[in-house]
């Protein structure tokens, strides 16, 4: 008989190493093989590395309630720094299957699973990995994700051995749960069924499953080119050799407006670059006969550089769909361009073919044989002709008739994505005739589909076609008219590098059966990659087709760890749309239930999108009504032993005057109050790294924010404004004392702030203003932010009356000049001269004009120990003068921290105030350099310490 114990306090509750996690998640934005996200595109998703991670902090107990193992304070900290060396070697790319790394974080959960049951866990080197998972397996809550999306949190959660459940409203992202979590358990250490199999070979996971896809995958590509290979003739060389054709460049065209040019049509072409190789550029030159109102394109090697530029205009005349007349100069507005596009009188004119060259592309001018082979039939596709969502936020091409997704491909393009298509169901056949020959008479005999739960070779070629039909849904974003051409690489550019569909003027339609970058065959190469890395260490998992503001919740009670919709960012059902009508084609009778609707369900969706709804106003109200009753769903639904995770991402435009306080951020939290949950931490996370001045003023906003959250008590008190300030005075400071120990920056601090400030807001029922009425979340963020402002300011007696000059002045002035008379009024305010401050050596008055000296003009053999009056700004800035030289670093700075003496800290603490100063005015750059001490100083300390040769140190601090 087990013993309930009460509930402990989290890690995810105290502290997480956010540095360290944070630069994993920027960095796995450049992996690409192999990883998840390749497997299907989807909006949003999270990075592996921050899923990982908040999923072990969720579960793994914080020392400071484990007082029987660490009671002082002391032992909790060597614990949770232990704990945090796990966290960052669990976060990187590298050990998302490594076994030794993930086997420690498997048993540091169930330590913490055993010790809320009273349970005596062996120590780890006495249990198999297997045990520490059937552990999990047996004692710890499923995790659920009631917005699965993309599939990173079922699939980390996997990864840890837990139980991994997920839901969503939206079939596309469904299916990629299933993909990622259901397919690869089920079919695990198998060994490959087609004909080619490698016997010897030890299929370990989900390899097998893998080398199928690949090889069933080049029987539909060779299929494909014995159907479909007359559409893509090659090109004739001058030598008279032919080389393969990787696409085909199209101009849409209108008729001109112009009386003169007869009502010819005219390009409407953004760029005519083809390459831009440095003193290589390729061009299309348009070639006009004004005489007879014809034009043509010709390809010019060696252009001008007048031709280069006028190139890189193309026909545009402005933003928008503005051009100019080819044939006569005429303008071209954006209101003919749609009301003949409307009209059904845009087409299409072969503008450029790109071929295969001996080293780099070669480029030819159209000729009538490859306009005549793309003028095809198109195929009878109803499924496929669906209107296109009129969201005029993020779908722009229907304002110029492209409002039904046939419209969004050539002729060509459909005909070769049909055939495709129609291939993967007929080798689904040859799988399943392939699975009965090599599996036993048992698993034979098991002829459930795949959507019935079925584990044989039906469910086994329902598996490999789906993955196959997700490879033609890659093969969809390089086959369509949002297709553009990438001068940069001379490569063609997949759809959606953008969160719409935009409208495209001249478009690249690549060679289908090519085997290079965004071909078939590359599609499913990149899928296999993916299947390959799945299936490690993991038990089946579920994904479910259910709409989170009425899910009853299959298993109960579950740990909550999930990524909801934002607001209004994102319209996922509305761009899945693109997807979802070739994966129905192809597989509805392989996932009957979740391709049974035409399109995607749409009303229910959690996203503020006016068009939907009529009004601003409405979208926000039914986002807020349907958030909250998914929130009060899945608050129900969770364990009362760990907390709930919950992500929220912004958008840049969200960056206000105070903070972090927007409409969607604080409508979310709103519903999160409503909901009856406590916040008591908020962890930014950011998946971009700060590189030059545009970036680093983006990243002072995070990608988004975890909110750690439980229930709150029924019985919660009620609170006036005047105790909610006194509480917030006198319990954020430790806790902001123990965020920083985390290691989070002043980069992150803000947003982390809102934790525990908002923390003590949500643990009562109410808090009420002056006038008796309950006080809404932004106005409780603002008071939050208030404090944190009056805790991180710093306390002046730390401080000399020359820095607190200089403090002042940046404030007002940065390193820019001002009046001398200004400087007179502020000096007199801290009891300083302008005289003393002139003689300091760090500020410079002289006729008339005043000024903070900046670090490159500040001397470089200042020595503390040597100046009477050395000062707290001196302090700080020659630290980052020594941190940041060519012929410094650490070591050059920890030698002179150890002449700084008592200035030492204050110097760090008014890096910190300058970092806030730069973040308030939107400095990024100087503030960058305030944020590079405080994230080093952890280790020029240590440095400073191990200085404990005096010779050593001198010669440093000398250097």
């Amino acid at each position: 008989m087990t013993v309930q114990i009460a509930p402990r306090k989290k890690l995810i509750e105290v502290s997480i190493p956010l540095e360290a996690i944070n630069k994993e998640s920027a960095r796995e934005k450049s992996i690409r093989h192999g990883h998840p996200s390749t497997l299907h595109l989807w909006w949003a998703r999270r990075p592996l590395a921050a899923c990982r991670a908040v999923l072990f902090a969720q579960l793994v107990d914080d020392p400071s309630s484990c007082l029987e193992e660490f009671p002082t304070k002391q032992a909790q900290d060597a614990e949770r720094d232990r704990l945090h060396k796990l966290i960052a070697a669990l976060v990187p790319w590298e050990a998302s299957n490594n076994e030794t790394i993930l086997n420690q974080a498997r048993y540091e959960i169930a330590r913490s699973v055993a010790r809320g049951r009273g349970d005596k866990l062996p120590l780890i080197d006495q249990m198999k990995p297997q045990q520490i998972i059937d552990y999990l397996q047996k004692n710890a809550p499923p995790v659920y994700d009631p917005f699965s999306g993309g599939g990173s949190i079922p699939l980390e959660a996997q990864r840890l051995g837990l139980t991994a459940m997920g839901s969503d409203l939206n079939p596309v992202a469904v299916l990629i749960g299933k993909a990622l979590v259901e397919l690869p358990p089920k079919f695990a250490g198998r060994k490959p069924v087609n004909p080619e199999v490698n016997e010897l070979h030890q299929w370990k996971g989900a390899e097998g499953l893998a080398d199928d896809v690949r090889y069933y995958g080049r029987w539909v590509r060779e299929q494909a080119e014995k159907k479909i290979g007359h559409l893509y003739p090659k090109v004739k060389l001058k030598d008279g050799k032919e080389a393969t054709v990787i696409a085909w460049l199209w101009a849409r065209t209108v008729p001109s407006p112009d009386p003169r040019a007869r009502g010819a049509h005219v390009p409407l072409v953004s760029s005519f670059m083809l390459t831009s190789r440095a003193n290589k550029e390729v061009i299309v030159k348009p070639v006009v006969d004004r005489a007879k109102m014809t034009w043509a394109f010709e390809i010019d090697e060696n252009p001008s550089k007048s031709d280069i530029e006028a190139a890189k205009k193309g026909t545009k005349a402005a933003r928008g769909a503005n051009f100019t007349c080819l044939l006569t100069g005429a303008a071209i507005d954006d209101t003919h361009v749609k009301s003949e596009a409307i009209a059904g009188r845009m087409g299409a004119a072969l503008m450029a073919i790109v071929a295969e060259g001996q080293r780099n592309r070669s480029y030819f001018a159209p000729t009538p044989e490859h306009v005549k082979a793309a003028d095809v039939a198109a195929p009878d596709l109803p499924e496929i002709d669906q209107p296109l969502p009129n969201d005029p936020r993020a779908i722009w091409c229907t304002l110029y008739g492209l409002d039904r997704f046939t419209k969004l491909f050539t002729p060509r393009q459909l005909v070769a994505l049909t055939t495709f298509s129609d291939l993967v169901m007929t080798v689904r056949e040859k799988v399943l005739a392939d699975a009965k020959k090599h599996w036993s008479d048992a698993q034979v005999g098991d002829d459930c589909r795949l959507a019935e739960g079925g584990l044989g070779p039906a469910a086994y070629s329902d598996a490999i076609a789906t993955y196959l039909v997700f490879a033609i849904n890659k093969l969809s974003t390089r086959s369509c008219t949002q297709t553009a051409w990438y001068v940069d690489r001379e490569s063609t550019m997949a759809a959606f590098s953008r969160q719409g569909i935009p409208m495209t003027w001249d478009f690249a339609e690549m060679n289908t059966l090519l085997d290079g970058s965004g071909s078939y065959g590359n599609a499913v190469e990149w899928t296999a990659e993916t299947i390959d890395n799945l299936a490690v260490g993991s038990r089946f998992g579920t994904i479910s087709n259910l709409d989170a503001a009425v899910n009853n919740y299959p298993a109960r009670p579950v740990v909550i760890s999930t990524d909801p919709p934002y607001y209004d960012n994102i319209g996922y059902a509305d761009l899945s749309d693109f997807f979802y009508i070739w994966l129905r084609r192809a597989l509805s009778p392989v996932w009957p239930d979740l391709f049974r609707r035409v399109v995607t369900p749409k009303k229910e969706e959690l996203v503020a999108s006016p068009y939907r709804h009529g009004s601003k106003s409405d979208a926000e109200d039914f986002f807020m009504q349907g958030m909250n009753k998914a929130l009060a769903a899945l608050r129900s639904a969770a364990t009362d032993n760990d907390p709930l995770a919950i992500y929220y991402a912004f958008k840049q435009s969200e960056i206000a005057t105070d903070g972090i306080t927007s409409a969607g951020w604080a409508a979310f939290l709103q519903a999160v109050v409503d909901a009856g949950l406590i916040v008591d931490g908020t962890w930014p996370m950011r998946t971009e790294q700060p590189h030059g001045l545009r970036a680093m003023k983006s990243n002072s906003l995070a990608s988004s924010i975890v909110l750690v959250c439980r229930r709150r008590d029924t019985s919660a008190p009620t609170i006036t404004r005047a105790d909610f300030l006194r509480t917030l005075r006198r319990e954020m400071p430790a806790a902001l004392a123990e965020i920083r120990h985390g290691g989070v920056g002043p980069t992150d601090i803000h947003q982390s702030a809102i934790g525990p400030g908002i923390g003590i807001f949500t643990r009562h029922s109410q808090v009420l203003n002056t006038d008796g009425t309950p006080m809404l979340v932004r106005d409780a963020l603002k008071l939050v932010n208030q404090v944190r402002e009056e805790i991180t300011a710093p306390v002046t007696g730390e401080y000399d009356p020359e820095t607190l000059f200089a403090l002042d002045w940046f404030a007002a002035k940065g390193f820019e000049k001002g009046r001398s008379g200004d400087a007179i009024v502020m000096t007199n305010a801290v009891n300083v001269s302008l005289d003393g401050m002139n003689a300091g050596g760090f500020f410079l008055a002289d006729g008339g004009v005043a000024r903070l000296l900046r670090r490159e003009e500040l001397p470089d053999d200042w020595d503390p120990a040597n100046d009477n009056h050395a000062t707290v700004w001196e302090a700080c800035q020659h630290l980052i003068k020594r941190l940041r030289a060519e012929d410094g670093g650490i070591d050059a700075a920890a030698a002179l921290y150890n002449r700084l003496g008592s200035h030492a800290e204050p110097a760090h603490a008014l890096a910190r105030r300058l970092y806030d100063i730069c973040e308030q005015k939107q400095w990024a750059t100087e503030g960058y350099v305030y944020n590079q001490l405080h994230q080093e100083w952890d280790a020029i300390e240590k440095r400073a310490a191990t200085l404990a040769d005096v010779g050593e140190a001198r010669d440093l601090f000398s250097r």
